[in-house]
C-alpha cells in the first residue's frame, strides 16, 4: 500500500511541476530597451506593441545568421502587410561598417539596429549566442525564443496564430 501511495504522490508532484512549467513558459514582457537603428533613429520596446515582431540578434561573422537572413527577410515580406515587423539587432562586437555594408548589399527590408554597448543583448537575457531570435506578440510579450536558426515552417504558423489574436 505504501508503495502505491508513494507512486501516486510522485505522479501528482510530476504533474504539478509539469503544469507549472507549462504555465510559466511563453509569455514574459519584452525587456525595456532602446534600439539605435542604422539611420541613427531610435526605437524602444514600447514601439513594438501593436505588431507581432521578430527580434533577431545576429552578427555578420555568424555563418548561420548570414544563411538564415534571406528567410528572415522573406518572412518579413510575407507578413508585413498584416501587422508583422522585424528588427535585426547586430551584436556589440560586430563592426558597424560591416553591419551597414551587409544591410545595404543584401537590401534588408526591415529595421537593423546596432547594439554597440551590448546593453540590449544583456537586457534580453544576456544573449551571447547568435542567432538568438525572439517572437514578440502584439502586447509586447515574448512568446518564443529560438537559439540557432528557427524552423521557419513552425515560425510561420506561430506568426499567423499571433497575427489572428486581437
Amino acid at each position: 500500500m505504501k508503495k502505491t501511495a508513494a507512486i501516486a504522490a510522485a505522479l501528482a508532484l510530476a504533474l504539478a511541476v509539469g503544469v507549472g512549467v507549462y504555465l510559466n513558459t511563453g509569455v514574459t514582457a519584452a525587456p525595456a530597451s532602446t534600439f539605435v537603428l542604422l539611420d541613427g533613429s531610435k526605437k524602444s520596446t514600447d514601439d513594438l506593441k501593436g505588431k507581432v515582431t521578430l527580434v533577431n540578434f545576429w552578427a555578420t561573422s555568424c555563418t548561420t545568421c548570414v544563411a538564415e537572413m534571406p528567410k528572415v527577410a522573406a518572412t518579413f515580406q510575407k507578413y508585413q502587410a498584416q501587422g508583422y515587423d522585424t528588427l535585426a539587432v547586430a551584436m556589440s562586437y560586430d563592426p558597424p561598417a560591416y553591419v551597414v555594408n551587409f544591410a545595404q548589399t543584401r537590401k534588408l527590408p526591415f529595421k537593423v539596429a546596432i547594439d554597440n554597448t551590448g546593453a540590449v543583448a544583456k537586457a534580453w537575457g544576456d544573449v551571447q549566442l547568435t542567432p538568438t531570435t525572439y517572437l514578440v506578440n502584439k502586447r509586447g510579450e515574448i512568446v518564443k525564443r529560438y537559439v540557432g536558426e528557427p524552423d521557419f515552417a513552425e515560425l510561420h504558423k506561430l506568426i499567423e496564430k499571433l497575427l489572428a489574436e486581437a
